[in-house]
């Protein structure tokens, strides 16, 4: 390999690193706003959900975004699709709740495959850019043997400084690599806990469909049934 070869293989490892850098920070402040957005959204919608003892309704919904609101909107209309087969029969709510939680996890699926966008970048870097250091670290060296054997002078003066010149690309490769992996275990930890926090919602919301169905048909049976309302009559 050409003196001049080498030299541009190290110069474009070094323009490499600047570039994984400049793309993790640019990761770092998007997956920052992001989940300061998401947060906000979340605790806006728990705070109205947990004032209501059934179902959201279509309306309320449509007052929020994020994740959770839409992870409601999809489990609510999952469980009015459901209500009634194709005769105009009703189904029976061990069929509506499996229908349920299959759309339920469908769409906390979806919504975790939106939070993890740029998670597999920032893991790359972080993995990939020492090894890319080093890589420019032994081009540089034999750069540098290579400058040395010309010179035809191994003194300390010819050596410390080509050899320290190429050690630079290890320690620019660690640089980048050490806040891509500290943001990748950040951003991995703050979405393992909205996926904890997604999912307890899901089973909050089968408890809730679940109780609104047992609810629903006792008390229409006690509006239709005439002894009952005789009954409730003589008493009043």
């Amino acid at each position: 390999m050409s003196d001049a070869v080498t030299l541009y293989i190290v110069k474009g490892t070094f323009v490499l690193l600047i570039a994984a850098s400049a793309l993790t920070w640019a990761i770092i402040i998007v997956k920052t706003l992001q989940n300061w957005r998401l947060r906000r959204q979340t605790q806006s919608f728990y705070r109205s959900f947990e004032k209501t003892s059934g179902l959201p309704s279509a309306d309320e919904l449509v007052k929020y975004a994020g994740p959770v609101a839409r992870v409601a909107q999809a489990g609510l209309d999952s469980w009015q699709t459901s209500g009634s087969d194709a005769d105009g029969a009703q189904v029976e709510l061990p069929i509506r709740r499996d229908l349920l939680e299959r759309r339920l996890i469908q769409q906390l699926q979806r919504e975790k495959k939106g939070v993890e966008i740029g998670l597999p970048v920032l893991a790359s870097i972080g993995s990939t850019s020492p090894f890319v250091g080093l890589f420019g670290t032994v081009l540089g060296i034999i750069h540098a043997l290579q400058r040395i054997g010309g010179s035809g002078s191994a003194s300390l003066e010819v050596v410390a400084g080509p050899i320290g010149e190429a050690l630079e690309a290890t320690a620019v490769g660690i640089a980048v690599a050490v806040p891509a992996l500290i943001a990748y275990n950040f951003f991995l930890r703050r979405l393992k806990s909205l996926v904890g926090d997604l999912e307890d919602f899901s089973n909050t919301f089968i408890g809730h469909a679940v109780r609104s169905f047992i609810r629903v048909p006792a008390e229409t049976h006690r509006r239709s049934d005439p002894a009952i309302a005789i009954g409730q009559e003589a008493s009043a």
